[in-house]
């Protein structure tokens, strides 16, 4: 039986600088095998053998089953040392674990994606599915917000989504600068130019806990049911199949209920601060 502990060896294909302290990183499997695929919005245990190990949201497209895509933030000593992998080094990958997005819900429907910071990570999983298969789903709106612009991911992706007339894609920043035309304001700001459906809409939100506390608030006063209403949290997640308890949120634990949550399940939670 295979020990869920011991991570399988993959080597690192590309790495791409996001922004200055952000990159994405392409794995494929040091046995040339296939992986064995992932949902969006599962995350994977990332390894760096003899500097740690630790949680990461899975970025890439899940159609493509050669390779998973991680897009990771340098913060500390475990993520320098996984961004400062070359081509060819190999890293440790457990999973992948957790909840997934409800992108069958969506079907039919118009899907209200909203990101603050590197939460859309989490999330492009969603939009290449729903762009793969576009005829199947209403709008997609993508609201963005960062820090500022040299902190936004995926710039040349952003700009590929804004040219489909299905889509609407909307970013804002909290420090814009002299060169920057584009809006400026917390995210929740762009919800006064997003054009959807409310009744007939599923959202599906990923940031700081402060951001989702407010986004949730816009969407419900939108006219959106809390049943279809889903965020992504995160924990500090040790194990990743639900034994250690790091992640324990009230009565859950994200690795293994979550990340990604009904907004309804856990809105008593959110609400209360030092969760």
């Amino acid at each position: 039986m295979n020990d869920v502990f011991v991570p399988s060896t993959y080597l690192v294909r590309q790495v791409t600088k996001e922004t200055p302290d952000t990159f994405t990183l392409a794995v494929e499997p040091q046995d040339g095998e296939q992986n064995d695929g992932f949902q969006p919005g599962q995350f994977s245990m990332l390894s760096v053998f003899g500097v740690g190990e630790l949680p990461i949201s899975i970025s890439g497209d899940c159609g493509e089953r050669e390779r998973l895509v991680y897009t990771v933030r340098s913060v500390g000593q475990a993520t320098q040392a996984l961004v400062s992998q070359r081509v060819g080094d190999g890293i440790g990958v457990r999973g992948p674990y957790g909840t997934n997005w409800p992108v069958e819900r969506g079907r039919g429907r118009d899907v209200i994606v909203v990101a603050g910071g590197i939460g859309l990570a989490p999330l492009r999983p969603v939009i290449y599915s729903i762009l793969r298969n576009r005829a199947d789903y209403g709008r997609l709106v993508l609201l963005y917000g960062a820090r500022s612009p040299r902190d936004l991911l995926y710039r040349k992706e952003l700009a590929t989504w804004a040219r489909n007339r299905e889509v609407q894609v909307l970013v804002t920043v909290d420090y814009g600068g002299l060169s920057w035309r584009g809006h400026v304001g917390v995210v929740t700001t762009l919800f006064k130019y997003a054009r959807f459906q409310p009744a007939k809409s599923v959202a599906m939100v990923c940031g700081p806990e402060i951001m989702m506390r407010f986004v949730t608030r816009e969407l419900e006063a939108r006219g959106l049911s809390r049943d279809d209403i889903y965020l992504s949290m995160e924990r500090n997640m040790k194990c990743g199949v639900g034994l250690c308890g790091h992640c324990q949120y009230g009565p859950h634990f994200i690795c293994r209920d979550g990340p990604v949550f009904r907004y309804e399940t856990i809105r008593p939670l959110l609400e209360k601060y030092e969760l």
